[in-house]
């Protein structure tokens, strides 16, 4: 592989990727980890992201991702915590 890096789309489209959007939605940047299992057996884990992400957006998009992971996410609020 270069070491410029390769273009992830056909990867995440071959490991079945998919982005819950809407019409009208724009996506504006993206953060990508790769688990990569090495020629020799090692494994590794890698980052890409999109040319225009800076470091400290990338680390709030890290941050936001993994508080989802451990606690989930709601788009809308719970009809009972409206009315509390």
């Amino acid at each position: 592989m270069s070491s410029n890096g390769v273009p992830v789309g056909q990867l995440l489209d071959s490991l079945g990727v998919r982005a819950h959007l809407e019409d009208g939605d724009l996506v504006a940047d993206a953060l990508v980890l790769l688990k990569v299992i090495k020629a020799d057996g090692g494994v590794g884990l890698f980052k890409a992201r999109s040319e225009s992400l800076d470091w400290i957006t990338a680390l709030g998009m890290l941050t936001a991702a993994q508080e989802i992971e451990n606690s989930g996410y709601a788009d809308d609020v719970d009809e009972d915590e409206e009315d509390g």
